[in-house]
């Protein structure tokens, strides 16, 4: 049998993440895809032709940009000669491209590959299935793909309608019983490392800024993520009213306590270890392993938990070997329950390695951009900390988990 190739990540790069219908909301997901694949090739040197393919995750697809990988590249003006594709496993589509860069480069099929991911939440579509064969009588539906994708993120005839993500957050919170003021407290910290970090300049070095064009005069220069919340408190968090009150008089789940809708694009190099000098590059993390893993889509926010026990098998690695953990935080209660199914305890000491420069909650969540922002946080956080290995993991709608190992490179 063949040996696998040894896999390096080299010059994960993000741009800021921008608030649901806010500053990046001028750029449809395809141009600000392009935006940051031509920083990539500039900032790394890698020579363009020389990357065999390009794989990009988005969670709400369009055909206004298919096959976003090969349309964003072609955007940036990159050379024509490169193919490119698109990926979708809905909030684990980001670490999926970069997991399916991976593998190509482990067996040979390629030497360099783009692996990232966009999304613009801003500017997804509304749609119908029922103009094709034409409307005889009466209405015709227009569906939001934001929301009716989370509807229909599991088949009905099966499970039931599952109102959206909010409703399995609102199980697991039941399931592990997890309390409101938990789950704010959980936010709160979210917050105040998401500034801590931004105060630091931890998120400098990875920054992609983005030029946003104005009807006259230059553009506008986005530079820093607009969805954390310095001030965030207990106070201010606690004041909010559960969003499915209505629905559930025992409701925790909150604006502040949830993560965001965004827009924001994330990607790296994927390259074998032998052609990394050959190149010009510079390795920052090694590859070690993944694994998805399926739940119960109305729990579907525990994915991590099965996720990470198969990669853990997987691997012969376990928790003593994790020096830095990335969970992204879909809700404030799905993520600690997340952490009770770990068997982390209140006061486990391993808390403090989980997110420590905010996540989903505070930096956001642009569904196929999440995974490379994650990584690109996750690779300086652990060279600032000299750690060896990183967990990233996520939970995915409609019943997954996701998660990957990656060592710092020295």
């Amino acid at each position: 049998m063949t040996q696998l190739r040894k896999v390096a990540i080299c010059k994960p790069l993000r741009t800021p993440v921008g608030k649901y219908l806010g500053s990046l909301a001028p750029l449809e997901a395809g141009a600000l895809g392009a935006v940051i694949l031509k920083a990539l090739v500039e900032r790394s040197g890698v020579d363009p032709e020389r990357v065999d393919d390009v794989i990009f995750a988005q969670g709400y697809g369009s055909g206004e940009a298919p096959a976003i990988g090969h349309w964003s590249w072609l955007a940036a003006g990159l050379p024509l000669e490169v193919p490119g594709y698109q990926v979708d496993r809905r909030c684990g589509s980001g670490v999926q491209a970069i997991v399916n860069a991976a593998m190509m480069v482990q067996t040979g099929a390629a030497d360099c590959v783009v692996a990232g991911g966009v999304e613009s939440m801003s500017n997804v579509e509304h749609y119908t299935t029922g103009a094709r064969n034409g409307v005889r009588m009466g209405d015709m539906v227009l569906w939001d793909r934001l929301t009716r994708g989370r509807l229909m993120s599991q088949p009905i005839d099966r499970f039931g309608v599952i109102t959206g993500m909010i409703e399995t957050a609102e199980n697991l919170a039941k399931d592990y019983d997890i309390n409101r003021e938990a789950a704010d407290a959980f936010a709160v910290r979210s917050h105040q490392n998401a500034a801590a970090a931004w105060d630091a300049g931890k998120f400098d070095e990875q920054l992609v800024k983005v030029e946003i064009p104005q009807r006259r005069g230059d553009p506008v220069v986005f530079d820093h993520d607009e969805g954390y919340r310095a001030d965030a408190s207990m106070e201010t968090l606690g004041s909010l009213r559960a969003i499915d009150a209505k629905r559930d008089s025992d409701a925790i789940v909150t604006a502040g306590n949830a993560s965001q809708q965004n827009d924001a694009a994330a990607a790296c190099l994927v390259v074998a270890e032998d052609k990394v000098e050959e190149l010009g590059l510079e390795p920052m993390l090694w590859f070690s392993g993944w694994a998805a893993a399926g739940c119960d889509p109305s729990r579907m926010g525990i994915g991590p938990v099965p996720a990470v026990e198969r990669l853990f098998a997987r691997t012969g690695m376990g928790w003593d070997d994790i020096d830095l953990i990335e969970l992204n935080e879909a809700f404030a209660p799905q993520a600690l329950a997340v952490l009770k199914g770990w068997g982390f305890s209140e006061d486990d000491s391993r808390r403090e390695i989980v997110n420590v420069n905010g996540s989903g909650i505070s930096l956001g969540h642009p569904i196929g951009a999440t995974g490379g922002r994650i990584l690109a946080d996750m690779a300086h956080e652990m060279h600032r900390r000299g750690a060896r290995y990183g967990l990233e993991t996520m939970c995915i709608g409609g019943g997954q988990g996701i998660a990957a190992i990656f060592e710092r490179a020295a």
